[in-house]
């Protein structure tokens, strides 16, 4: 046998590590695993026939929630507290005596639940972008009136029962909390290491790589960039980035906030084109943290948002993080790169 002889390195036949700068983690990307055949659990079809308007959903207008209050007739976005909020202003404290392996911290905050629009049967991708533009603007009036108070203020929307809503109405979440949660902690550290050794924001160079190579660009317009990430975990995971240095939402002038509005229609729009449903997701915002952290130097941030759908290869065969993946490292059944090429393949109707 020849050992001089060795088989070139092909990412779409080969296993491979990919690092994800912003967790300082690895993800184990086995392409070839998806010529295997499926005999697995496959999901229902979403629901079509969803009434525009139902008294008996609580996200509706003019409909009562839980806790007896009416919804107002509104017409556009619609903000509440939540009826059952995860986070309290005033949970007592469990105190700091505790043994090492036993320890409780204090955690307080608010839930807050957003309707992007009045009507059920809308989603994102359906409505006008000035319709997007105003949720947009929401968002940001919601970090300016919590972020004084709160270190993080995370704007989440789970959209489909497979990513967990209950409700299909249009909505969002936003969780102000008194701590600085795991996710953005970890994304925290790993923006200052990597603006004091490389002297650049690490997005800001990433987004301007990736502008610069064109392998993994899904949309893009004058103010921002989606790209299915380098070291993407999900089959179809997508990071949105403004262009300049950003570090809230709060800093985006009203032109990125237009163009903001309509490259999330493009993206959204794609996603349900990929396999011709409303298409599931989990998504969120990260920004530099707020709270006492706003008088502080928070440059190593970049503003952006995830993108994290569980769908695999069809409507209903998805992606399962289970074991290795729970116990061992993240791994992905195709390339970033075939990812995108899904993408491009995409036609843009709606």
């Amino acid at each position: 046998m020849d050992n001089d002889k060795k088989s070139t390195f092909d990412p779409k036949e080969h296993q491979h590590m990919r690092y994800n700068p912003l967790r300082d983690s690895w993800v184990l990307v086995s392409a070839h695993r998806m010529k295997r055949p499926w005999k697995g659990q496959v999901e229902k079809p979403s629901e079509d026939n969803i009434p525009r308007h139902d008294p008996n959903n609580p996200l509706c207008p003019g409909s009562t929630r839980a806790n007896g209050e009416v919804n107002p007739e509104y017409d556009s976005t619609f903000v509440f507290e939540n009826d059952f909020p995860a986070l309290q202003p005033d949970a007592p404290d469990p105190g700091s005596d505790h043994h090492p392996l036993f320890q409780t911290k204090a955690a307080r905050g608010v839930c807050k639940v957003m309707c992007f629009h009045p009507w059920s049967d809308i989603t994102l991708p359906l409505m006008q972008p000035g319709e997007i533009r105003k949720v947009i603007d929401k968002w940001v009036e919601l970090i300016e009136e919590l972020g004084p108070t709160y270190p993080w203020v995370q704007i989440f929307e789970n959209k489909g029962a497979m990513m967990g809503c209950s409700n299909p109405h249009p909505h969002c979440q936003v969780w102000a909390s008194s701590f600085l949660p795991n996710e953005p902690a970890l994304a925290d550290r790993t923006q200052r290491a990597f603006l004091q050794e490389h002297g650049e924001p690490m997005l800001v160079q990433y987004a301007r790589k990736e502008a610069q190579v064109q392998e993994r660009v899904v949309v893009e317009n004058e103010d921002w960039l989606i790209v299915v990430p380098y070291w993407a975990t999900w089959p179809f995971q997508t990071l949105l980035l403004p262009r300049r240095h950003v570090l809230r939402l709060t800093d985006l002038t009203g032109k990125e906030r237009d163009s903001l509005a309509s490259i999330m229609k493009r993206l959204l729009t794609k996603y349900d084109n990929l396999f011709e449903i409303s298409f599931p997701y989990s998504m969120g915002w990260h920004g530099a943290p707020t709270g006492t952290h706003l008088t502080e130097d928070m440059s190593h941030w970049q503003l952006h948002a995830h993108y994290y759908p569980p769908l695999l290869r069809s409507a209903t065969v998805r992606k399962f993080m289970v074991g290795y993946e729970m116990l061992a490292q993240e791994q992905r059944d195709l390339t970033p790169e075939q990812a995108l090429l899904t993408f491009v393949d995409v036609p843009m109707r709606k």
